[in-house]
């Protein structure tokens, strides 16, 4: 029998810079969905239905309050309501240098659209004026429990 071999799709990006110990030890800020609830959970499977988007950001550690809470503005006043919205997690480092929002799309044309959004270069360049930010487009290719 041939060896049957899988190729991961176009969407897959292998998200290298993070650094395991970033999320570990994060504190972690609830996730909003569409609807603006914040008592949901975001749901991390494996597969392409959703896209998930990893923005890392580095900063000042006296600036990482102001950066989690223009995160959370952000969330509630315009990602939650873009088409295509699922959930947004946003992650404190303890060490506070850093910080990881966390945010699943049905799919990146949605992305793509909500970046061509008028409102959203006056926010990204609130975000660039006190951090520095990687952007990664990634699908989830393993989910481990205990």
């Amino acid at each position: 029998m041939p060896e049957i071999k899988t190729r991961p799709s176009r969407r897959v990006v292998v998200a290298t810079g993070l650094g395991a110990g970033a999320l570990l030890a994060a504190q972690i800020v609830p996730s909003h969905s569409q609807t603006r609830s914040s008592n949901m959970e975001a749901t991390i499977r494996t597969g392409s239905d959703i896209t998930t988007l990893v923005n890392v950001f580095t900063v000042e550690p006296d600036n990482q309050q102001k950066l989690v809470q223009l995160l959370k503005e952000g969330t509630e006043t315009f990602f939650s309501k873009q088409p295509g919205f699922i959930s947004s997690s946003v992650h404190a480092g303890k060490e506070g240098g850093r910080a990881i929002n966390y945010s699943q799309w049905r799919n990146a044309e949605d992305i793509e659209n909500f970046r061509k959004d008028p409102k959203f270069a006056p926010y990204i360049q609130r975000l660039a004026a006190i951090a520095k930010a990687e952007t990664i487009l990634c699908e989830v290719v393993e989910v481990n429990h205990a």
